[in-house]
């Protein structure tokens, strides 16, 4: 049995139909615990982000999401898509919309109870996230659930989400644009070409990375906040050139999505083994890739939301659910659609073994836009190499505040593990896509699990917040 195989096999289990109920359960009984915030108050959310925070904390309440959006705004959003649909068809997407909403109300819940139950330190630092949601919020005797969570956060960083499947995603992006053909190869290993685009590309982030990631937190939020607005306005308006050349073709591809969500047509002959494998794969895919992307429910946007600047912990609930609107009703949502568009005459989708990745978002691109495609590439590359990099700096923050935890604030361990993320950044370009995707999905569904638990526990501390902050607080 191949490595990939066996990964398989745990993502299966992991993934599996109880997960997938954990996850959209949580999402429904926090938007009824909140009584729908993100539709009755996703306008005062984007209010909410440019104003001006007081109280305690470290960072800004826009510090806060740019960094939060620049670990969700990443290869999940061009590659995680491509794969979602490779592997789960078009209808995937339309369970990455599906718990995208559920999980609007899952980030605000979870971002809110991680300032609520943050730690101040005694040299006034502060730390909070999921461990400390449950240490505090379910006791102490829940504590190995806290821990358990912090183990499957730190390792995520360092094997999955954080390293590997970005700088993976770099690296594809960059010779797809540079050596699409393979032709200058560096070396071989294990029967695999790595061309010098490959290495030296890797190379080149790897030092990036490095010299930001050995500067902390507020070199981390610095770059974040002038990085990310900058590559959404970009990708975004590369999606709407693309949706608007196209738009006669939205409706067809809608419904294409739809269909495939839900097996219509194979259903209509009989094939229910089929359908419902069919369906229970894009439910699969596009939840587990929707996660990878938006981070609802994972738990690690709350780290990036704790050190903020406020006393008030629903006001930084709600700037951070506009992140999951942002990263999978938006971004998401382009890159979909455009490799639906591009695919309705050929199915590009169907063929991942010749098409893998970005090469199948930028061969879709290419289709719906036209012309000789190198300038698409190239848009592409930039693109995905900024949403990646920051993505890399981000998880590493997330999987520090872990390890601190983990340690009691070990600072000489968290120091060392630097160097490990960034030995993992180092060798992540010679994985496979499908291997380092799977890795990640694994993480992810091993963080979601511990963090959902807690979130439903606690879903009655949620609504009594809430409703107390717009009681006092009617109108912004």
């Amino acid at each position: 049995m191949s490595f990939d195989s066996i990964l398989n096999q745990i993502d299966d289990i992991v993934w599996g139909l109880p997960t997938i109920i954990l996850i959209l359960a949580t999402g429904l009984i926090l938007t009824i615990a909140a009584r729908g915030i993100q539709f009755s108050k996703l306008g005062r959310a984007f209010k909410g982000i440019f104003k001006k925070n007081e109280g305690a904390g470290e960072l800004s309440g826009f510090s806060a999401l740019c960094t939060a959006l620049s670990a969700t705004i990443g290869t999940g959003n061009i590659v995680g898509v491509a794969t979602a649909i490779a592997a789960g068809g078009p209808g995937a997407l339309f369970w990455m919309w599906f718990a995208a909403i559920l999980g609007t109300a899952t980030k605000y819940a979870e971002c809110m109870l991680a300032i609520k139950y943050r730690e101040v330190k005694e040299d006034g630092h502060i730390l909070g996230g999921p461990f400390y949601t449950i240490e505090k919020g379910m006791g102490a005797k829940w504590k190995w659930l806290a821990v358990l969570f912090a183990v499957f956060g730190a390792l995520a960083g360092l094997l999955g989400i954080g390293t590997m499947t970005q700088i993976n995603g770099i690296t594809s992006a960059v010779n797809n644009a540079i050596d699409p053909e393979a032709k200058h190869i560096a070396f071989s290993l294990l029967g695999t070409d790595y061309t010098y685009a490959t290495v030296i590309g890797g190379l080149i982030v790897t030092v990036c990375v490095a010299l930001v990631v050995l500067g902390g937190l507020k070199r981390i939020s610095k770059v974040a906040e002038k990085v990310v607005p900058a590559m959404a306005i970009i990708y975004i308006f590369l999606g709407l050139s693309v949706l608007i050349m196209n738009a006669t073709h939205i409706p067809a591809a809608f419904g294409l999505i739809f269909k495939s969500a839900f097996g219509f047509k194979a259903l209509a002959g009989g094939a229910c083994g089929y359908v419902f494998k069919q369906v229970t794969d894009a439910m699969q895919k596009g939840i587990a890739r929707g996660i990878f992307s938006n981070e609802a429910g994972l738990g690690s946007a709350p780290i990036a939301a704790a050190p903020v600047q406020t006393n008030e912990p629903v006001e930084q609930g709600l700037v951070n659910m506009t992140g999951t609107v942002i990263d999978t009703l938006i971004v998401c949502t382009m890159t979909g659609l455009a490799i639906v568009i591009g695919g309705m005459s050929n199915g590009l989708w169907e063929n991942p073994e010749n098409l893998k990745g970005v090469a199948l978002t930028a061969a879709s691109f290419n289709k719906v836009l036209g012309g000789d495609g190198h300038s698409v590439q190239f848009l592409l590359m930039l693109c995905l190499a900024f949403f990646a990099f920051t993505t890399i700096l981000g998880w590493d923050y997330y999987s520090e505040k872990c390890l601190e935890y983990l340690t009691g604030g070990n600072m000489g361990i968290v120091k060392g593990f630097r160097w490990l993320y960034i030995l993992a950044v180092l060798i992540g370009p010679y994985f496979t896509v499908n291997a380092v995707f799977t890795i990640a999905d694994i993480f992810n569904g091993l963080m979601a699990i511990p963090n959902c638990v807690a979130l439903i526990v606690l879903a009655g501390v949620v609504a009594k917040e809430t409703k107390s902050y717009f009681e006092r607080f009617p109108k912004l």
